[in-house]
């Protein structure tokens, strides 16, 4: 079992996903909790991104994560999942905005690596 990125607070913050085009980037900023209750919404709006992105030339899909207060293993999947896809459909994917614990999971659990 993954330990929490970021230990929850009190209550629980709502997922929110704001999506962005500039060229050939599409953007979609995270932020709340990203958990086994929020994944599905994430991975839907996900593949829509990376189907859209498969019809671009040269696209890159960036998933920003600067306001992400929580993810837990099961959001470490959902992006790795992504990034499969991604790589399979020759689209760029890249994860900014990493806070300090989660880049210190990816180190541990060798994904840093898999998001470079």
């Amino acid at each position: 079992m993954f330990p929490a990125l970021i230990e929850r607070g009190a209550g629980m913050d709502p997922l929110h996903l704001t999506t962005s085009r500039h060229n050939e980037t599409l953007t979609v900023a995270v932020s709340g909790e990203l958990d086994i209750a929020t994944t599905e919404l994430l991975r839907t709006h996900l593949l829509e991104l990376l189907q859209e992105a498969g019809h671009r030339h040269k696209a890159t899909l960036v998933i920003e994560v600067s306001k992400l207060s929580f993810i837990d293993a099961a959001g470490l999947g959902i992006l790795v999942a992504a990034q499969n896809l991604a790589l399979r459909q020759r689209t760029r994917l890249r994860i900014a905005g990493v806070p300090p614990g989660m880049k210190r999971l990816l180190r541990i659990t060798g994904l840093d690596a898999h998001f470079s």
